[in-house]
Formats: structure tokens, sequence, C-alpha cells
């Protein structure tokens, strides 16, 4: 396909900023539209498996992640009643040996940043902020950027306004489960938290995941409860209101973790939602990926990896096609067994750590059962891919 006519992104997130970077490798010009003024990454803590990390190397971003990431040396689930080990998949090292990537943690904002400024030093990339592209994103996006673009990618997140123009498009759903994201500094960490190490403690309708964040002096907290949406779901607002159900739902596990979640700073409340299987382009001009696509759980913490992956994947088939709707077939074709199996892994997740009763016996011990290397094993198909495209 030749590329003399621009690609349009909706969206200066990871997804659209990626997919503007994958885009300028293959020689396409990209006009990025964000309807912020200003961009501010919200969120905090966000988890880059060597199958995301893999593709950021790619495009020659290696040496501003590590500037900013910490690679833990292993991935361990730990019982949240008695702090029991449960079992451990080593990364640091041996992540970079066995899946020929790095596993790295960061803030959300830092990665959002190191996008940024590659695109801007991108001359085939202009970003357009202070757009907002509605209900027809095809003449939204040519006032804006004063280009009539070949191909519309709607990067714009799980709320994605471009979602509405791609008929069969999956609406959002509300998923039974909360998270609430903490900032613990690294002085009020408890003992049972390490600072080489992601951590997930585990119990009953519940888990918490931990994780050292380099740029900020501090752990990085998740906690995903069962409970009900907010009325504004999109906005992360009212944490101060529904503080109690955040304590509740830890008031039988050990001490030193209900201690840590009181003493930790910054709470904000988010009602997990998803996107699932419906249509992702209208079949001529228009696209979702990210998000926008297939939002799902972060039971296996790929939303990000899954948005990169995307990116790449894009980019590829819009540069390999004779036109744009051959290429998004193409897309299609190589992206939806993937996002399956992603979220039926984020789902079987999300049943094994919230497990309680016999079940969560048996889960315990299954995993005492397998070794760091079978647990490292069962991730290759997830952590590996594109891999062997070295």
């Amino acid at each position: 396909m030749g590329n003399a006519e621009p690609v349009a992104i909706v969206g200066a997130g990871i997804a659209g900023l990626t997919t503007a970077l994958c885009l300028a490798r293959q020689g396409w010009q990209t006009d990025i539209l964000e309807q912020a003024g200003t961009l501010t990454e919200v969120g905090a803590g966000l988890q880059l498996s060597p199958n995301a990390s893999r593709i950021l190397i790619d495009l020659g971003l290696l040496p501003a992640l590590e500037s900013i990431w910490s690679e833990p040396e292993a991935i361990s689930l730990v019982d949240g009643r008695s702090l029991r080990p449960l079992a451990s998949v080593p990364a640091g090292t041996s992540a970079r040996k066995r899946w020929a990537a790095p596993y790295g943690v960061l803030h959300r904002a830092g990665l959002q940043r190191i996008l940024l400024h590659a695109a801007k030093s991108e001359p085939l990339c202009r970003l357009h902020l202070g757009c907002r592209v509605e209900r027809n994103p095809r003449a939204a996006v040519t006032e804006a950027s004063g280009r009539r673009p070949a191909a519309i990618i709607g990067a714009d997140g799980i709320w994605s306004q471009v979602r509405a123009s791609v008929p069969g498009a999956a609406p959002v759903r509300f998923s039974g489960n909360i998270a609430w994201r903490l900032m613990l500094p690294l002085t009020y960490a408890a003992k049972c938290l390490s600072s080489n190490r992601v951590t997930a403690f585990l119990g009953p309708k519940a888990h918490l995941v931990a994780y050292p964040i380099r740029e900020a002096d501090a752990f990085n907290l998740i906690a995903i409860v069962a409970g009900e949406p907010a009325a504004e779901a999109w906005a992360g607002r009212g944490a101060e209101d529904r503080q109690s159900e955040l304590s509740a739902a830890f008031e039988d596990w050990h001490p030193d973790l209900r201690s840590m979640l009181k003493g930790a700073a910054s709470a904000t409340f988010w009602p997990l939602c998803t996107v699932n299987d419906g249509a992702w382009h209208n079949g001529r001009d228009t696209i979702l990926i990210g998000d926008a696509a297939h939002a799902m759980t972060p039971f296996a913490a790929q939303g990000a990896a899954m948005a990169i992956e995307d990116a790449r994947e894009l980019a590829r088939c819009l540069a390999g096609s004779p036109d744009v709707p051959s290429a998004f077939a193409r897309y299609e074709a190589a992206r939806r067994a993937r996002i399956d199996r992603v979220r039926k892994r984020a789902a079987f997740n999300r049943f094994a750590y919230h497990a309680g009763g016999p079940v969560r016996i048996a889960r315990n011990l299954v995993l005492a059962l397998k070794g760091p290397e079978s647990l490292a094993a069962d991730l290759d198909w997830l952590y590996g891919y594109g891999a062997q495209d070295r």
C-alpha cells in the first residue's frame, strides 16, 4: 500500500503514540489528535512484560526506559492471610534470557513521557492537542489536521468516541470488580514487600499487587476487589466516600497488609470495565485498537501490552496490504485469536486469585507442585510473543 496520504490517530495515550511511532518506521505520516489541551496521564504503575518491551526496544526506546524503570527479579504469589509464599516466576536476567526482552515496572506517566518525546522528535508524526473527535471522525480529523487521512485509528481508550462510528462495536460493560490504586512511600512499606520483585497477595474475592516505582521512590499498590460501579465510572472519583469498602475487603487479611493499606496515600477508585467481542473496524477507513476495541480486566497485567502489540501489527498490515480494507482484514485475522487467549487467561487468573474455601486450598496445592521453571514455561506463549520475528 502506498503511504502518500497520512494516517490519523485519535488518542495520544500509550496505544496512540506507539502506533504513530510504528507507522513512522514504515514510512507513514501520522496526525495524532488528542482532546486534552495538555497531556497528563492518570493512573499509577505499569508492568511491561517482554512481549511489550520487545516492541518498544525495536523502536529504539530501551535507553530511555532503563533510565526510569526497574526490572524485578521475580513475580511472586503470596497468601494474603498468612503471607505464606505460594509460587514465584523468575524475571530480571531470566526474563531477558528466556523471552529475549526485559520485564520492567514503571510509572505509566513515565512511559507516556518517553513515547511523547519520541513522537515529537519524529518528523513524520504531528501532534494536535485540544482536538475533540466525535460523531463524524473523518470530518473532525480533516478539519483539525488540514489533511484527508487514508485511515482513522481509534486509540482513544475504553470510553472511545470513535467506537460510535464502527457499527457492531461492543459496548462497555462493568466487570464486577473495583481497582484501588495507591502509592506507598518505601519508608512505610511492610516487611512482606520486596523492592526487587512484583508481589501478588491473593485472598477470597480480592487480591493486592505491589511493586516498586523508581521515579516515585515508592511502591505502587493495586487492590482489586469485588464491588459496585460508581456513577462516574470513567472519572475515578469518590474514593473518599468508598474507603470503607476497601478496608472491609481486606478485614481478614494479615495485619501487616491491613496496616499498610491504611498508611498508603492518594487512593484512587476505578470500576473495572471491559469491551468484549464486537466489530473492530467499519470495513472501510476506521479501526479501533487497544482498550477502544477490547479492554479487558487487569488480571493478566496485559492491557498496555495488548495495545502495544496492536500498534506493531496494524503498522505492519497497513504497510503490507494493497488497500486499507485489506489491511484491516489482515490485522483482525492476526489479532483476534491472540486477544481471545489473553482475555481467557485474565478470566482464569481472576478465578484463581480470588478463590476461597476448598478451591483456594486446591490452588495452593497445585502452585506448590509447580516449580519456577514450570511456571515460566506456562507463560512462554504470552511473554515470548514476537520473539521469533527479531
